[in-house]
Formats: structure tokens, sequence, C-alpha cells
């Protein structure tokens, strides 16, 4: 986790901004923001990304995927006072721009409103774009929580109007902190008060003492990520969780037919999220090397178990998959792919091409050692060599018998 200190906000003193890096890189903001006494009076962590679709010269539609921000800053964030609010501004990227609005009642305080601003004048996001300038969405929420609350919504919440999505999960916030200790009091969204009855997961969950019992081989699920009207990732495998939480294992397959695919291309970073009703994201990302080879670099999960609790891992320095950059990797026979000690995902049928997908299909496959042709050589050299062993040794034995009874007959 990186710290620094920004700007003083006038009346509310110095704001404390944390990046949480590494594990889950840019998805992650965490805001905590002190008074002129230095004490907290708003706190918030959260996640989000954001769709856009737009207009081209040419007349016809693309849509972009926005998850990495880049540099971010917070100005104008402020603690609010008796005439404005609270209010959360966010800047990052090429003329992006985000603000949540709060204000307070008399045993509330409210979420009123989310802003989203983007220039479809940068030509690098919006490529060809008809209408140049800035355009924002405005969404009213009026989302009402005690005073003295933390409000949680751990779950996939989806705002969409003018044709932008905004995707928000993972969100921790309070405003109006009082005696500037954030509340151990948690106020649930609607979403996470339903999702606390267990989910349906066909899954083995045996007592501590036990292994899961091995599950029947995955469907396999194909699964895309659109650059406006082109297919810029393809992917193809059955995948099978292995998770083990307080000592007690769990092996999930993930059902294809139920799960959905998003994600977002970059020139050297690709990323592929599936989520479904209990997974919230499980993001494969990919990046190249050495300009010429490409790899899976980072496994970021979070996912409902069957006992309701919330399950998250990360790793961002994984080297799986690789294969030169133009071609895909292919992988029929099982694979694993270890995140940590508590979670491992096995792949089969795997078939994976991030970058340079041409006409919406795979290029020439790179295959895994498992699938070489070679490894089929290798038991029928072994008996060859243990056959012609076995004639030596017999023919060995039949001359020094024979040269023993010669002999005998001499004397």
């Amino acid at each position: 986790m990186v710290c620094f200190r920004l700007f003083p906000v006038p009346g509310s003193g110095l704001v404390l901004v944390c990046l949480v890096l590494g594990a889950v890189q840019s998805y992650a903001l965490e805001l905590n923001l002190t008074d002129s006494g230095k004490a907290t009076c708003l706190y918030a962590k959260w996640q989000m990304n954001f769709t856009v679709r737009y207009e081209t010269t040419n007349k016809t539609y693309k849509t972009v995927t926005i998850s990495d921000r880049g540099t971010v800053t917070y100005n104008g964030s402020i603690c609010g006072d008796d005439q404005n609010g609270p209010k959360i501004a966010v800047q990052f990227g090429p003329g992006f721009s985000w603000i949540a609005n709060f204000s307070k009642a008399a045993s509330t305080y409210s979420i009123d409103s989310i802003s989203f601003s983007y220039n479809t004048g940068d030509n690098t996001t919006f490529p060809d774009a008809e209408d140049k300038g800035i355009i924002t969405v405005d969404e009213l929420l009026a989302i009402k929580i005690p005073l003295n609350d933390l409000f949680r919504c751990n779950s996939l919440s989806t705002l969409e109007k003018n044709d932008v999505v905004q995707n928000y999960w993972d969100v921790l916030v309070q405003a109006f902190v009082q005696n500037g200790t954030v509340s151990t009091n948690e106020f649930l969204c609607d979403e996470d008060k339903t999702s606390t009855v267990a989910p349906t997961i066909h899954t083995t969950v045996p007592s501590p003492t036990t292994t899961p019992t091995p599950k029947e081989k995955p469907e396999a699920g194909t699964y895309s990520v659109n650059n406006g009207n082109d297919t810029c990732l393809l992917a193809t495998m059955g995948l099978q969780l292995n998770i083990t939480q307080d000592k007690v294992a769990s092996v999930i397959n993930i059902n294809p037919n139920t799960t959905h695919s998003t994600g977002s291309c970059r020139s050297h970073t690709a990323l592929l999220r599936l989520n479904s009703s209990t997974i919230k994201y499980l993001d494969f990302v990919f990046a190249v090397k050495n300009e010429n080879r490409f790899y899976l670099k980072e496994v970021n999960v979070s996912m409902y178990l069957v006992n309701g609790s919330v399950f998250s891992i990360a790793n961002n320095n994984l080297s799986y998959w690789d294969a030169p950059l133009g071609s895909s990797y292919m992988c029929n026979k099982e694979q694993t792919v270890s995140v940590s000690g508590a979670f491992q995902i096995n792949t089969f049928d795997l078939r994976v091409q991030p970058f340079n997908v041409t006409q919406g299909k795979y290029s020439t496959a790179e295959e895994c050692s498992a699938d070489s042709d070679l490894n089929f050589l290798i038991p029928v050299a072994v008996g060859v060599a243990l056959g012609f062993l076995i004639i030596v040794v017999f023919i060995s034995y039949m001359i020094g018998r024979r040269k023993s009874r010669t002999g005998y007959q001499s004397v």
C-alpha cells in the first residue's frame, strides 16, 4: 500500500490518500479524508470501472472499457460544512473525473448522487469519435444510511445511462465520521443482505482433516473481449477452482452457461474478467514480455462461498501460459495455476489468445509440453531400451553357458 499526502483542502485540513497497489493494482481506491483537526471525517474504499459506447466518424459504434486509471488525484474532495455536504472528487486518465455527493438528515446520511465525466476528444481512448468534448453522466441515488454506520456493498452494483455503464463493487464508505473514528457498525446494501443466504454452489466441503472429493471434469466455455466491433481476446477453457479457507477445502466447477465475460485490451496488457451469481470477479491479466511473447501475469478472485462468506485472493507475480505474440496458447491436458496456497485453478481443454486476434479467430497454437507428441515417445523409448537390455543379458547368458559346457568337455 502506498500512502501520500495531497494539498490542503480549505476548511478541512489535509487529505491522506492510500492507493492499494500490487495485488489489485489499479482496481481499488481508498480515501481517508481529515478535517482541520486531523480527525477522519470521511472514509471510502471501493472498486469501479466504466464501459462507454460512442459513435465514430463512419457512423458505426465502438465500446471501450475504462478500468486502468493510471495517475489518480482527489482535488476537490471535502469533509463538508454548513453550506456544502461532503464530496469525493476523483480525477484520472486523460479527462476522466468522478464525483460522489453526500448529505445529512437528523438520524441518517445519504449518498445523493454520482457523476462521471469523460473526454471523447482523447483519441487514444476514443479513436475516431464523431463528437469531441467532455460528456457528463449524472445518477441520482438517495441511498440512506444510519448516522455513524459504515456502508458496505460487496456485491456488484451497475448503473446504466446514456451509453455509459458504471460498475461498483467492494464498496465501503462512511461520511460524517463521528469523533474521527470509522464505525465498526455496518449497514449492508440490499444485494448483500440477500446474499447472506448461502448461494447454491456445486461443491464438496469436507471436514478439516480430509481432502475434497475429486470433481468431474468441468465443461469448457468460450469467452471473449471486444474492443469496439472487433474481438481482441479469446479464451476457451474448463475451470475448476480449489479453495482452502479455515482449513476447509472446496472444489468448484465453473459453469460456462451462467458465467459472463468482460474485460479490456491494451497494447501491453489484457484483462479477462469472469463473473456470475456467486463469483463477483475472476480476473485473468495478461502481459507482454520482451516485446515478442505474452503470458498470464496476474489472477484476482472474489467470490461467495457456500457458507455465505467472501473469499478473495490476488497474485500479480505469476508466469503461466507463455507463447509468442501473434499465436495462441493451447493445453488440452489438465494444468494447475497456483495463485496461492489457498487457491489453485485447474484448467482443461485450454486455449487462449489475449493479443493480436484476427477476424475473431485463434491463430496457430503453441502447445504446452503436456500435449507435445514427444511425451508419447518417452515411454516408447524406455520400453525399447529395456527390451534391448533384456536381449543383451539373455545373449550374454547363453554365450557364458556355452563356454562353460565346452570347458567341461575338454576335461
